[in-house]
């Protein structure tokens, strides 16, 4: 992995993560216990903050960015950050998936229990009640979540990350 410092800040992270030899993990981020940072995956707290808390997993090529003196980022538990996400200056509840190339803004709030589906992309300040699926460009409500939608889609993903990163030496 590269690890790098930066105005001051040096990553870290919890026990039991897997960070991929070749994600990037910069400056003022913070993050939980049982995360998975993947192949390509940037995190770069360079120009503000980011907050991750435990079993997240940030899928290959995704990359987690603030704006600077505007918007930190802040990831609550549980989330699943799919593959070439974009997840930028925003606040994500727990128990959210973000789906495969999508693009959640700064200044959005994704609430729990919620999904944004692959190739959404969430607008600036967009609010997203817990509980509901958003999708398309600019998103909408799709529907609320079903139990069986949070369980076969949230709770699985999250919870096969975490075995998959078990699959691999921890960093």
């Amino acid at each position: 992995m590269l690890l790098k410092s930066v105005r001051g800040f040096t990553p870290t992270y919890g026990e039991n993560c897997f960070i991929a030899e070749n994600a990037t993990l910069i400056g003022d981020l913070v993050m939980g216990q049982g995360c998975s940072v993947w192949y390509q995956a940037v995190v770069r707290g360079d120009v503000n903050s980011i907050r991750v808390g435990d079993f997240v997993n940030i899928q290959d090529g995704a990359v987690i960015h603030a704006t600077y003196e505007k918007a930190a980022t802040l990831i609550g538990n549980n989330v699943s950050i799919g593959h070439n996400a974009i997840v930028h200056g925003c606040t994500i509840e727990d128990n959210v998936l973000i789906g495969m190339g999508s693009i959640v803004m700064d200044h959005c709030v994704i609430g729990s229990n919620s999904i944004i589906a692959a190739g959404a992309v969430v607008p600036q300040g967009t609010i997203v009640e817990s509980g509901s699926v958003y999708g398309g460009v600019p998103a909408k409500k799709i529907k609320s979540l079903s139990r069986e939608l949070q369980e076969n889609e949230i709770e699985r993903i999250a919870k096969n990350y975490v075995l998959y990163a078990s699959w691999f030496e921890k960093g």
